[in-house]
């Protein structure tokens, strides 16, 4: 069954209130990046693929930073002012969702990787045969620790939940965790969730016990399982390691098996928007910021890193080469070691091969940039443009004070400094003649080896 099968509309709540102290960080816990993005982003993004009609982030300490980072994206937020548990907090949602009727996802901000797949099978379930009042989402982890437990029968209808504080040895052996993730209708949710009491070993109001309150009314729950690492939370900077490590190894199978060659692919770390052609060769170590797009065929050596840059077909990138946003390198260029490239367009064809800055610049089709070679597009208030014309050489070790042009396949001698613009096919020299003084070295040379002597 899917969402327009059951025409459903569906609203998300995610739970961001938490003060993640174990973080020992200003910013707060679910801004915390995985592949570029904060954690709180990675779910927007998964829940926004099922079109929810409203998304609503329950903040509580640290409301700012959150309410300033979901602003740009329309998503409503609710404070709890105080931290009760989560009953408590999903109930602070309720005003942001007058009038919505339909069914709603309750998602928690730092468990940034359920997808949309498994979120959607909640939803499904909620509109299964047997009507349940509310899905739960299980797992099995290694080691079921503290986790709260779900009891359930083998076609997965609950008999209860217990939190690892008030369960018995017997429930505690239980294997079956819940998650915290839930889906709910609408008309039953905030009904049950005022019900709910704080007689517990936390003093606590805790979203789990709706679904024993809809039980003692005779409607039984259902879970649904899924992987542990799926429902991975974040509460310290260790755990956010071991979460981005399992989103980088999901990453780059996906790319390898999308016809991507990855010579060393542990030590490949990609962006979450990063997109790669066929045929695309990535060597060891090479890292991948938001925002890069890479056509079929291309090669990047070792030790690169890229990030805002488009990379072309056949393009050759590195090794230790740095590709900055506004990068953007045509079919078949050539980007070499030690080479910096910021908001510049290297032609079809065009070569930058060694220890180069190219940045605010234009470089024509198969023009050759000679090793060394700089733009000097910043005079300490403003930035310049370099144009740089098809066909044209720049010799090595030369400095391009932009705004400069070099005229399409003009050559600039090696070693000059440029300050004004370049005809076509011409030459531009910019040096002083080159002075030869016939023995003056060994004459110097014999002096100072005197003049040492004399000091001992």
């Amino acid at each position: 069954m899917t969402t327009h099968m059951h025409d459903q509309s569906i609203a998300v709540i995610i739970l961001a209130a938490g003060k993640g102290t174990r973080m020992k960080s200003d910013l707060h816990k679910v801004l915390h990046p995985i592949a570029g993005r904060p954690m709180l982003h990675h779910l927007v993004a998964s829940a926004a693929t099922l079109h929810p009609a409203r998304t609503v982030v329950v903040t509580g300490a640290g409301r700012e930073q959150v309410e300033r980072a979901v602003a740009p994206l329309g998503i409503a937020t609710a404070l709890q002012a105080e931290q009760l548990g989560t009953g408590h907090a999903v109930a602070q949602a309720r005003a942001a969702l007058a009038g919505f009727e339909g069914d709603v996802l309750i998602l928690y901000g730092d468990v940034p990787l359920v997808t949309a797949a498994t979120m959607q099978r909640m939803i499904d379930r909620l509109h299964g045969d047997d009507s349940p009042a509310a899905v739960v989402l299980g797992f099995r982890p290694a080691d079921p620790g503290a986790y709260g437990r779900v009891i359930a029968d083998a076609a997965g209808r609950i008999d209860r939940m217990v939190e690892y504080k008030d369960a018995s040895d017997a429930e505690r052996a239980e294997t079956l965790c819940n998650s915290g993730l839930m889906a709910v209708h609408s008309r039953d949710l905030f009904a049950l969730l005022a019900r709910v009491g704080n007689d517990n070993a936390a003093g606590e109001y805790y979203l789990p016990d709706i679904v024993m309150l809809a039980a003692a009314d005779g409607r039984a729950s259902a879970v649904i399982e899924t992987g542990e690492g799926e429902v991975a939370g974040v509460n310290s900077r260790g755990e956010l390691a071991a979460v981005e490590a399992a989103w980088q190894a999901t990453r780059r199978a996906a790319a390898m098996a999308d016809g991507a060659t990855l010579i060393a692919p542990d030590t490949v770390w990609f962006a979450h928007d990063t997109l790669l052609g066929r045929d695309v060769t990535i060597e060891p170590n090479v890292v991948f910021g938001p925002g890069v797009r890479v056509a079929d065929g291309a090669v990047i050596h070792a030790f690169s890193h890229v990030e805002g840059a488009v990379i072309g077909e056949k393009a050759d990138v590195g090794p230790f080469a740095r590709l900055r946003p506004g990068a953007d390198l045509g079919a078949g260029s050539r980007v070499g070691n030690f080479v910096e490239v910021k908001k510049a367009t290297i032609g079809v064809g065009a070569k930058v091969n060694h220890l180069s800055y190219i940045g605010d610049a234009e470089i024509g089709a198969r023009a050759n940039i000679g090793a060394g070679t700089i733009t000097c597009n910043y005079d300490g208030y403003f930035k310049y443009r370099t144009v740089v014309g098809e066909d044209a050489f720049i010799g090595s070790n030369s400095a391009l004070v932009a705004p400069v042009t070099v005229g399409r396949g003009a050559i600039v001698a090696a070693g000059s400094v440029l300050t004004r613009d370049v005809d076509a096919d011409a030459l531009a020299l910019v040096r002083p003649p080159q002075v030869d003084k016939p023995g003056w070295a060994a004459r110097f040379r014999e002096k100072m080896v005197a003049r040492k002597a004399a000091r001992r």
